[in-house]
């Protein structure tokens, strides 16, 4: 038996009306600086003080939240106590409100423990609206919470399938003033969610729609996104294919590249989406040489190669990364500014902390520590994988 969870999704233009409608005394806003500055805080306070909510802000969450972050967050929810929380921003926030949301309602919880086998009972005093201000992530959509240990320098996938939003309001207007860069790597996030969502083991017949899509539009309206953010057909598809593929990859499960790219942005601070989309061809060219069944079809689909089987598959490897020089991005890590001395020091221990990544555990091709080892050689040097 499967399960698909999502949200109620309120997309497209003036999706924040939503909120006009929303019955309830005090709201949580979770948040980060910047967002608060650049006035997509007011925005969304707007639509609240409509609705006759009172809002509080919490703003102190940083790029990869820490546990530390989240406890003083729901140390301020429980002071606070609002019936609405609301994260608002990238991944970051949304995540640290899920988790902030959980502490609330069951402030004995330590987070490192949140797992789909406990009883959360949420619900309670609160529930979640999360709006994204990125194209990328797709958190809004799913129950994965990933943290930062900061002693340990790595990331906690944590979660439960009742930590997922009640809404999630998908307006383009809030992705609208994203620079470049930034347009370029949570897109590229997005698209490692739809690949490796339609290419893992935990795959359904209702996923793979949602992630096919996802992978066409990010394809057909990135470059465009990043090359004009003032270009509102590509802001909105993207910000839809991003969500879709965080549906789609949130009831299958991700990959490889997200184990890998989860230790090198905990070890080397570089930001997930670029972290995760810079593994995501070598791992596509490591499971093709076994497996180039799904790899082959998704190729297909998107028109970039119908040879088949392997072929196919490497196609599909050089198509992504044909995408990501488009829009500026590193293929190797080299490329990503990390030097080889500090990297081959650490390569032992993202090594370790991978096979620890629940990611992992859906390659069509399980890797053995030499070879997992030698992929992460092989991306640092940009070298296609030949074994």
């Amino acid at each position: 038996m499967w399960n698909f969870d999502s949200p109620r999704i309120a997309f497209g233009e003036e999706a924040l009306d939503v909120l006009d409608e929303l019955e309830g005394r005090r709201a949580l806003i979770i948040t980060d600086k910047i967002i608060v500055q650049l006035g997509l805080v007011d925005r969304v306070k707007a639509h609240l003080d409509s609705a006759g909510i009172e809002v509080h802000i919490f703003d102190e969450v940083e790029p990869e939240p820490s546990v530390q972050t989240v406890q003083r967050g729901a140390e301020v929810a429980l002071e606070v106590e609002p019936d609405w929380i609301v994260g608002l921003g990238g991944g970051s926030p949304m995540d640290a409100a899920k988790a902030i949301w959980v502490l609330y309602e069951q402030p004995d919880i330590e987070p490192a423990a949140i797992s789909p086998i406990m009883d959360l009972r949420l619900r309670q005093k609160a529930r979640l609206i999360t709006i994204p201000t990125t194209s990328g992530t797709g958190s809004e959509v799913t129950w994965g919470i990933v943290l930062t240990d900061t002693e340990g320098q790595r990331k906690m996938g944590l979660g439960h399938r009742e930590n997922h939003a009640d809404i999630a309001i998908v307006d383009p207007e809030m992705a609208k003033g994203m620079p470049p860069q930034l347009t370029a790597d949570t897109g590229l996030d997005a698209l490692t969610h739809a690949v490796e969502g339609y290419t893992c083991t935990w795959h359904t017949d209702i996923t793979d729609g949602l992630c096919l899509n996802a992978t066409r539009l990010i394809f057909q309206y990135l470059p465009r996104a990043v090359k004009d953010g003032s270009d509102m057909e590509a802001r909105e598809r993207m910000h839809n294919a991003a969500t879709c593929a965080g549906l789609g990859f949130g009831n299958a499960m991700a990959s490889m590249a997200h184990a890998m790219g989860h230790v090198l942005g905990a070890i080397f601070h570089v930001h997930h989406g670029r972290a995760v989309v810079l593994f995501l061809p070598y791992t596509i060219e490591f499971a093709a040489s076994e497996e180039p069944e799904r790899f082959a079809e998704l190729a297909a689909f998107i028109g970039c190669s119908n040879e088949g089987g392997k072929k196919a598959a490497r196609s599909l490897a050089t198509h992504i990364r044909d995408l990501c020089q488009k829009v500026g991005n590193p293929t190797s890590v080299a490329e990503a500014g990390i030097e080889r001395e500090a990297y081959e020091a650490q390569v032992d221990k993202m090594v370790d902390d991978a096979f620890n990544d629940t990611q992992i555990i859906t390659a069509v091709r399980t890797p053995s520590y030499e070879e997992l080892r030698q992929l992460f050689l092989y991306a640092y040097d940009g070298r296609s994988v030949d074994f």
